[in-house]
């Protein structure tokens, strides 16, 4: 048996995975966010480990007593502060904090050359000049900067450890290289004393502490170093091969291409990041809000709850050339755009529309954002596995395949691919199987075929983000 834990921005996952790949357990632990300011987004890293611990503890005990290893995955780009004596100096600023968008224009020469990648607000690195530039007393105090999975490493293993796949969205990893940039880090004021040291995903990273075992009803088991939640999802989806591709529809949207080589494309607003294996790589694309928007607006609207809303929305008969057009940018945009200042807007509102049919919009603009991403990939895969939590809907299913215009296919265990993905990743670690034997794509369950749709409102969604650009850095 092999245990994987997720930490997401909206809840910690963990699952236990047999040695035929099964998920025989699983179980989650919600947690929140707070925005004390506008474009801030914070956690405090204290409920992580609660969650954590809730989140196995929940798991049957028999399971948990057999599991041989654990692998890690978690929300990406946030910034975990430790003092000299691993003390959390400040909440954790997660991904999709967009404070630091004036600190990116200094760093962006370097990190295209050094890293491959654009500076954007929700990196890791400018959260860290933000810090020195505006909490100076905190940045003196910080001794280590840790991702908020490998800080939960750190209070597993008592290892200060990360890997490729998550470094790779700091800004301080030599994407190519696979090593840590001085440069980079000079750039931010820090060195390679403040950084974990780096193992691949399939390796060890440490062993789980005994005191932490004997809580959590664990042996004492080697922790992989696991990956960053999009290249975890990827190892659990199956798609590690160049050629093959996934949505992620979580509280963000990801599209994430495997490759077998470094292939940065910045100027299309491309994430060009490590694999969670050894001599991988894959390009992404996200936006950062996709289910995200789905929950927003059924709170909005009124409605019990996103079932009711999407069934709402599916029952809604009004026709297409009578509904708004949703911009889906509610906490600023990455790809295309970069722009942290972006804004959620529903455009061309009449009396006609109601609370079913704005659901019906949040869907097709959220399918409408994914499309801008998808086509800043340079290489468009054949087909898209679909996982994460917002992956359960048919209706939404099909809406997605006639936006991107690929067919979808949905696989067994697609809601907890990131955790699945983490456990695949620690059974690689323990036995050094073949990748190819523990990274296999999970069962077919249903397959959408692209209907077509308006490229007219396509066109219409596309317009308006140039014409409302200037108005968004003013609210």
């Amino acid at each position: 048996m092999w245990l994987g834990i997720d930490l997401g921005t909206s809840a910690v996952k963990s699952v236990i995975v047999d040695d035929e790949g099964n998920v025989s357990a699983e179980n989650s632990a919600v947690l929140s966010v707070q925005s004390p300011h506008p474009l801030w987004s914070e956690q405090d890293p204290v409920a992580w480990w609660e969650g954590v611990q809730a989140c196995v503890l929940g798991l049957p005990a028999q399971l948990r007593s057999m599991v041989r290893g654990i692998g890690l995955s978690g929300q990406m780009h946030g910034a975990v502060l430790l003092d000299q004596s691993d003390t959390v100096l400040r909440p954790a600023i997660l991904w999709n904090d967009g404070r630091s968008a004036a600190q990116c224009p200094r760093l962006d020469a370097l990190s295209r050359h050094h890293t491959g990648n654009l500076a954007m607000a929700g990196f890791t690195a400018p959260k860290l000049a933000w810090v020195r530039d505006e909490e100076p007393e905190t940045f003196a105090r910080t001794r280590t900067v840790l991702l908020p999975k490998d800080y939960l490493r750190l209070l597993l293993t008592g290892e200060k450890v990360s890997e490729m796949s998550d470094a790779s969205g700091t800004l301080w990893l030599d994407v190519g290289k696979r090593a840590w940039s001085d440069t980079m880090l000079e750039a931010t004021g820090l060195s390679r004393d403040h950084m974990p040291h780096l193992v691949e995903g399939s390796q060890v990273s440490g062993m789980l502490r005994p005191e932490i075992a004997s809580r959590l009803g664990l042996p004492v088991v080697p922790v992989a170093g696991g990956g960053g939640d999009q290249a975890a999802g990827a190892i659990g989806a199956g798609v590690v091969e160049a050629g093959q591709a996934f949505l992620s529809l979580g509280t963000s949207g990801v599209t994430f291409a495997a490759g077998n080589g470094f292939s940065p494309a910045p100027d299309n607003g491309l994430h060009a990041f490590c694999h969670a294996l050894p001599g991988r790589w894959h390009t992404m694309a996200v936006m950062l809000s996709a289910a995200a928007c789905l929950d927003w607006a059924a709170r909005l609207t009124g409605f019990k709850d996103v079932a009711a809303a999407l069934r709402a929305a599916e029952q809604s008969t009004v026709g297409e050339d009578k509904l708004p057009w949703f911009l889906p940018y509610l906490t600023g945009e990455r790809t295309p755009h970069n722009d942290p200042s972006a804004k959620g807007v529903f455009f061309g509102l009449t009396n006609e529309v109601g609370p079913a049919e704005l659901i019906r919009s949040t869907l097709e603009g959220v399918a409408f954002g994914l499309r801008d991403g998808l086509d800043a990939v340079p290489d468009k895969p054949a087909e898209l596995s679909v996982i994460g939590g917002g992956s359960r809907s048919e209706f939404w299913a099909q809406i997605l395949a006639n936006v991107l215009a690929l067919p979808l296919v949905y696989r067994d265990g697609a809601h907890v691919g990131p955790a699945n993905g983490a456990a695949r990743l620690a059974r690689l670690a323990v036995t050094n199987d073949p990748v190819e034997h523990v990274c296999r794509q999970p069962v077919e369950l249903m397959r959408y075929l692209p209907q077509g749709i308006e490229n007219d409102r396509l066109e219409r969604f596309r317009a308006l983000y140039p014409i409302l650009k200037s108005t968004f850095g003013a609210t």
